[in-house]
C-alpha cells in the first residue's frame, strides 16, 4: 500500500443475504440400482484377482531400495570417523550417492571441518570401499564444503550414540 491509501479505500463491500437455497439431499431413493449378490461377489472376485496377480515392480539396482546403491550406503556405513565413533553416513558426512546404469558410484561428501586431519585420507578410504562393492564399476568422490556441516545432519543413531538424545 502506499501513503496516499486511505482508510476507505481499505474497506470491504459487505451484502447481506435474506436466504439461501440449501442444496439437495441426497436420498436413498436417488441410489443406483441395489446390485445382486453374484454380482457384488463378482465385482470383489475381480478386485483381488486384479490385486493378487499384480506383481511388485522390480526395483533398479541403481536407484534407492536397488541392491547396489544399498550395498554402496552399507560400505558406507563401515568407515568411522577417527575422532568420533560414529559411521560417516549417519554422521551426516555423505551428501549423496549417484549410481549410473553402468554401475558408477559418484559420492558427494563433506567433513566435519576443513581442517579435519583426515581431509587427505578419507575421501580416498571412502573412495577404494565404494569401489570393492559388487557391480560397481568404479567410484569418484567429490569433496564439498557448501553447505558445511553441521550437528543437524547427524541421523538419531548418531545423536544417540553420541548422548545427544
Amino acid at each position: 500500500m502506499t501513503a496516499s491509501t486511505s482508510d476507505e479505500d481499505r474497506k470491504f463491500a459487505v451484502e447481506e443475504v435474506q436466504a439461501v437455497t440449501p442444496p439437495p439431499r441426497a436420498r436413498v431413493e436417488d441410489a443406483p440400482v441395489e446390485e445382486t449378490a453374484a454380482e457384488k461377489l463378482g465385482r470383489k472376485r475381480d478386485y483381488l484377482e486384479g490385486f493378487l496377480a499384480e506383481k511388485p515392480a522390480a526395483d533398479d539396482p541403481n536407484e534407492p531400495g536397488g541392491a547396489i546403491y544399498e550395498n554402496v550406503i552399507q560400505a558406507l556405513k563401515e568407515i568411522f570417523d577417527p575422532e568420533i565413533p560414529v559411521n560417516i553416513y549417519d554422521l551426516g558426512l555423505i551428501y549423496g550417492v549417484d549410481v549410473s546404469p553402468d554401475g558408477g558410484v559418484a559420492v558427494m561428501m563433506t567433513l566435519t571441518t576443513p581442517h579435519c586431519p583426515v581431509a587427505e585420507s578419507m575421501p580416498g578410504e571412502v573412495e577404494l570401499r565404494v569401489a570393492a562393492v559388487p557391480g560397481v564399476r568404479d567410484c569418484e568422490v567429490s569433496l564439498v564444503w557448501d553447505p558445511p556441516w553441521d550437528m543437524a545432519k547427524m541421523s538419531d543413531e548418531a545423536k544417540l550414540e553420541l548422548g545427544m538424545l
